[in-house]
């Protein structure tokens, strides 16, 4: 590979992990053929992107990003594949369900919106982290619940004034 296509992937690099809120580094090396193509085909299923990537350009691609990427370099030894994702969750997800079958592929890391995870043992917690929409919908649900409230107290004492106020007064007591 020439100086000017090793600059060239680094620059693609830096833009998918700009572009990226959620990154995860994988192994996946001793996959045969057969499981790897599995592994692409679940990825695309849950909207997650799989490359395969140099360590070495892996590593400039972080240090020319303006994100802090901590410790993750670190974990940047033997085969890397990358999966990028617009849920935080979604490698996670697919990881786990495809170690059913095998055991790969590995968790080095993660970058969850700012957050670091490095190790394989931090799999479980990723997979329990709520996506955005996830979080969207408790929060709407935990404020519709109060104005249900409300609701339910003006329909039930009768819409006059005194009414309203001895309805709210007994949910207090």
């Amino acid at each position: 590979m020439t100086r000017e296509e090793k600059s060239q992937v680094i620059e693609e690099l830096t833009a998918q992990l700009a572009d990226h809120a959620n990154i995860y580094l994988t192994d996946i090396s001793g996959l045969n053929a057969g499981n790897t193509s599995d592994l692409r085909r679940a990825c695309f299923k849950a909207n997650v992107k799989l490359n395969v990537v140099k360590n070495t350009l892996l590593t400039k691609a972080m240090e020319a990003s303006d994100k802090d990427f901590g410790e993750l370099p670190t974990v940047l030894k033997g085969n890397t594949s990358v999966m990028y994702a617009e849920t935080g969750n979604a490698p996670a997800k697919v990881i786990k369900n495809f170690r059913k079958k095998s055991d790969k592929p590995l968790l080095k890391g993660a970058f969850i919106e700012e957050a670091i995870y490095i190790g394989d043992d931090q799999l479980d917690t990723l997979v329990d982290i709520k996506s955005r929409e996830e979080l969207i919908g408790e929060i709407v649900t935990l404020l519709q619940s109060p104005a249900k409230n409300v609701i339910s107290a003006l329909k039930s004492g009768g819409g006059t004034l005194a009414g309203i106020i001895k309805t709210l007064s007994e949910k207090e007591g």
